[in-house]
């Protein structure tokens, strides 16, 4: 069994990894994903400056009556966090899903966004 300090040096590789690949593309803004074990959070942040352009979370989405899971309620906070980049006139982003894998409520985020209008 792994210990806790292992898992966490294995999720900040991961971490140093996706950030490295992206680190020096200033032409777009990063689209950064905090997963959370209730919530989903997401914001686009300039790079050049480090502020947050617009971000949304998972908080506000309300869970429709027929949904088990909160996978679609991930997939509309996507939706949403595109068209409040839209608004913004942000259509290409790069998609900094930071520690965590790009599966389950990060990739329903990402679907979402590209649903939305989002490039990247």
């Amino acid at each position: 069994m792994r210990t806790k300090n292992e898992i966490r040096s294995a999720s900040e590789r991961r971490k140093l990894s996706v950030r490295s690949k992206i680190k020096n593309t200033k032409d777009k803004p990063r689209l950064c994903v905090f997963r959370s074990n209730k919530y989903i959070y997401a914001q686009i942040i300039d790079q050049d400056t480090g502020l947050t352009i617009t971000g949304i979370t998972s908080k506000i989405i309300e869970k429709l009556p027929d949904e088990k899971g909160y996978i679609n309620v991930c997939y509309r906070t996507g939706k949403i966090l595109a068209e409040k980049a839209k608004e913004k006139n942000i259509t290409k982003v790069i998609f900094d899903r930071g520690k965590f894998k790009y599966h389950g409520k990060v990739k329903a985020l990402a679907e979402g966004a590209r649903e939305g209008g989002l490039i990247f």
